[in-house]
């Protein structure tokens, strides 16, 4: 985990769930294949953009057509991201499409559990309700250790709910780096 993270916002409402991080259609490619793995990030957030799905309004496109990556780094979302079936695809989509982080009003927890658990993205949680604020396309930038976010359009800076115990495991890069790094697993020679 860097100490800024910076990035064009991609805006969403509330109880985005894993089928629209990345539908179940998309689960058939392998994770570990390098051709394969950036399939997930050609389909996060493919769901047909409706409000009422929690996606933005005007058809915005998360990633373009025949692209991979998006052009969004940072997602700013609602209430209850990453809702629905517990899989651990949804945040590696998001990492593998270019995001580096999340701010929503809160979690489903086995999202919010695997994201930092695989190192996948940062999930922070926004003080004020930053869906309502911020507009896709805005650019933001993160300071992780004074737990704030700049929205340079609006010229403003507001304040992130610590990261607490998790911030040791992202800066681990996943759970299995940190229980190595504090010898709670042993590591292997070579």
């Amino acid at each position: 985990m860097k100490d800024t993270i910076k990035g064009r916002a991609y805006v969403l409402g509330d109880a985005v769930d894993t089928d629209q991080i990345i539908p179940a259609a998309h689960l058939v490619y392998s994770m570990s294949d390098p051709e394969e793995r950036r399939m997930y990030g050609r389909y996060a957030l493919s769901a047909v953009p409706t409000a009422e799905a929690g996606l933005p309004s005007g058809n915005i496109p998360f990633v373009g057509e025949d692209e991979y990556e998006s052009d969004y780094q940072i997602v700013v979302a609602g209430s209850n991201f990453g809702c629905g079936s517990s899989r651990e695809h949804a945040p590696f989509a998001l990492q593998v499409a270019g995001v580096e982080a999340v701010i929503a009003v809160s979690y489903a927890r086995i999202f919010y559990r695997n994201a930092v658990d695989g190192g996948f993205v940062v999930p922070f949680e926004g003080v004020e309700r930053l869906a309502d604020i911020v507009e896709t396309g805005d650019e933001l930038e993160i300071d992780v250790p004074a737990g704030t976010v700049h929205a340079r359009r609006l010229g403003e800076t507001f304040l992130l709910r610590p990261l607490g115990e998790v911030a040791a495991i992202l800066r681990a890069g996943n759970v299995f780096e940190y229980a190595r790094q504090t010898g709670m697993i042993e590591t292997r020679p070579g």
